[in-house]
């Protein structure tokens, strides 16, 4: 896959495109920034409505291409990281497995993203959750602090995915899980798919290969890596970016290792 775009280039279409969405001017990410039930969407997920009723308002903003938490099983006391945590919607769902006794932290390049988690955290009450702004490739989180990593549907947005499982690697402790929900390439993109950065901002032409996502993890040291595909995830893909013919490329996966 050739990005066309330079690596700064890349980012800055992904955050201003994300940026717009904190502000309300569109009402989903992975979705082409077509308008989402919440309920209905979070049902197709792997969401609960028992998860729905315990959020702050306005966490729809988020809900990537699948459930994380399904797989990350969190245990109270536990620190967890949510790389790409959007408005914080898999953030609050963390807070309340892990209790008073855990953290939570969300990492986000989007400042207008960080300011909406921020404040609903402070409204809702949440002092057991932080949202800092900063890079993937860059994490601002020390070493060997974080028990576990979730992310839903943000790695494919990255230009350097190699860069975010090093990064990854270097702040789980030892014996740490990642347990991840992205999309998963299985063709290859035409040159006017991968130019386009509707396509790349709705989560479709950033897609990396099983083999790809395999070979990066392994490479960052993680060890007991899983990929699930989820094959019926073209239901709703495909409504993504209308006209992409994005359900031909990218499936929905569950990712996991250990480090």
């Amino acid at each position: 896959m050739n990005d066309p775009r330079t690596y700064q280039q890349h980012l800055d279409v992904v955050r201003e495109r994300y940026a717009t969405i904190a502000s309300g001017a569109e009402s989903s990410c992975c979705s082409g920034g077509q308008p989402l039930e919440l309920r209905d969407a979070a049902r197709a997920l792997g969401y609960s409505e028992d998860q729905l009723a315990s959020l702050p308002d306005g966490q729809h903003l988020t809900l990537g291409c699948g459930n994380p938490l399904a797989a990350a099983l969190l245990e109270p006391g536990q620190t967890v990281l949510d790389l790409g945590s959007g408005a914080g919607f898999d953030c609050f769902l963390a807070a309340q497995q892990v209790g008073e006794t855990g953290h939570v932290i969300g990492v986000d390049m989007t400042a207008e993203m960080i300011a909406r988690a921020r404040a609903a955290a402070a409204k809702a009450g949440h002092a057991n959750v932080e949202f800092r702004l900063g890079e993937l490739s860059h994490l601002p989180v020390a070493d060997a602090t974080v028990d576990v990593i979730l992310s839903n549907c943000v790695v494919n947005l990255v230009p350097d995915k190699a860069q975010v499982f090093r990064e990854a690697h270097r702040v789980l402790k030892s014996g740490g899980r990642l347990a991840i929900s992205d999309v998963v390439r299985f063709a290859d993109f035409p040159p006017d798919v991968l130019a386009n950065d509707a396509a790349l901002c709705a989560c479709i032409s950033g897609a990396a290969t099983v083999g790809e996502y395999e070979a990066a993890l392994r490479a960052a040291g993680f060890t007991d890596i899983r990929i699930v595909v989820n094959d019926r995830s073209g239901e709703f893909i495909k409504d993504w970016e209308p006209g992409s013919g994005a359900e031909r490329y990218v499936r929905s996966a569950l990712i996991e290792a250990r480090r």
